[in-house]
């Protein structure tokens, strides 16, 4: 059950999510849109990983069925038909339970890395075939439609938008967690744990995994609905891989093993290429990098190094502690620096403008900027300067690291859960 403290963070959580909307800009609105959208897509897909141990690489297939349901819904009722928008999301989920019905029967069939090639195989069909189905797809274009007015509500502003999605996000999430609570959900956890003690027990693990694998689905395509309500058109590329494989950077980054992990990766990702893509072209690289990170130092996730410091807070030496965080947030940031001085470097130096400059001068490597000054390819400090960065950022989270790893330890060999890959330095 819900500790007070915990119903108290999330009712603060859900009133900065309804009262500061309005007081943003554009651009931000549809920000908020998009984190909601891909935190109930990870909610949706951690079902399946997180909860039943079910790792689909194809799960953009289930996505992209939910936003042409919605938008084949919407342009009915473009052309009369008396429907509420609020409730499009509804065609969207009873198109992912009828296609994760059939698709959930045949790759639960089989486990591990081979039920994550046929989800894979799944979605790469749709893929190859939407362009080819005009009537279902539209072809290579897509389909399109508009967002129509119910009971007075326009639904012409992102505001309006934003509203009808957080209602949308939320009563799935609520339903979600209530799944958890469920001896249905305990089943999951079991099938995850041990499948061959479920089976044991007289359970039909490929009837509960395919009902699971529904449930995921269902829920994957009302995410896709909001997406087609929210920009109201959608194409074949909805059904791409790199779809599928953001939903699973995001769902491992927050942490696949808390409820709400999935969320904070969603966030986290979200708000990253809103701020960073304008800035680089290298953005994707940097959330590559950023996954490789967290799974080879902190595989539980961000949400799991979270929930690991709460429970054990009470007998954490906070202020010897806070140095030694403070230590180590100094280090990733000068890491961070040379890192970002490199890689911007090296895309300015191989890039297309560069290389015109390079072409159009007399001899020799010519300046470049980059971060408001001009830079010698062919001089020390260039080199030298992200070099320092790096070894001293390195230096400094070693150290830190260790001073960590030495608290954690007095605390005895029994606390040693979430964080023990990130203190000793690499997983187990």
């Amino acid at each position: 059950m819900m500790t007070m403290r915990n119903l108290l963070l999330l009712a603060v959580a859900l009133a900065l999510l309804v009262i500061v909307p309005p007081f943003l800009g554009l651009g931000w609105q549809n920000m908020l849109v998009n984190v909601l959208i891909a935190s109930l897509f990870a909610l949706a897909f951690n079902l399946l990983i997180g909860q039943a141990g079910l790792l689909s690489f194809g799960h953009a297939a289930y996505f992209g069925v939910g936003a042409f349901a919605a938008l084949h819904l919407m342009r009915a009722i473009e052309g009369g038909l008396p429907f509420p928008t609020p409730l499009v999301p509804l065609a969207g989920a009873a198109a992912g339970l009828l296609i994760g019905l059939i698709a959930g029967y045949f790759a639960t069939m089989r486990s591990g890395v081979y039920f994550a090639l046929v989800t894979l195989a799944i979605a790469e069909l749709f893929h190859s075939l939407a362009p080819q189905l005009e009537g279902v797809f539209g072809g290579e274009s897509g389909i399109s439609s508009m967002r129509m007015p119910w009971n007075g509500i326009v639904f012409g502003s992102m505001l309006e938008v934003y509203y009808l999605t957080l209602a949308w996000v939320l009563v799935c999430g609520l339903a979600l967690w209530a799944y958890t609570r469920t001896p249905f959900g305990r089943l999951t956890l079991a099938l995850r744990d041990n499948e061959q003690r479920v089976r044991f027990l007289g359970y039909s693990a490929h009837t509960a995994k395919v009902i699971i694998f529904t449930v995921s689905a269902m829920l994957t395509a009302v995410a896709g609905s909001l997406q087609a309500i929210s920009i109201e058109t959608a194409n074949y590329s909805l059904f791409a891989s790199n779809v599928s494989a953001q939903v699973v950077l995001q769902t491992f980054v927050g942490g696949s093993t808390v409820f709400f992990g999935p969320v904070i990766g969603a966030t986290a990702f979200t708000l990253f290429s809103f701020l960073v893509s304008d800035l680089t072209r290298s953005w994707v690289f940097y959330q590559g990098l950023i996954f490789v990170l967290v799974m080879l130092y902190v595989p539980t996730g961000i949400g799991g190094v979270i929930q690991h410091h709460i429970h054990n807070r009470r007998q954490l030496d906070w202020r010897n502690m806070a140095g030694h965080y403070v230590l180590a947030f100094v280090g990733a940031l000068l890491l961070t620096a040379g890192v970002v001085f490199l890689t911007e470097t090296v895309a300015v130096l191989f890039g297309e403008d560069y290389a015109m400059v390079r072409h159009n001068a007399e001899g020799g490597l010519p300046p470049f900027e980059l971060f408001g000054a001009s830079w010698n390819p062919t001089g020390l400090l260039t080199w030298l300067l992200p070099i320092v960065l790096l070894i001293g950022g390195g230096a400094l989270l070693i150290r830190a690291r260790r001073r960590i790893s030495t608290i954690w330890d007095r605390k005895g060999p029994s606390n040693a859960t979430a964080t023990e890959p990130l203190l000793a330095g690499g997983a187990k």
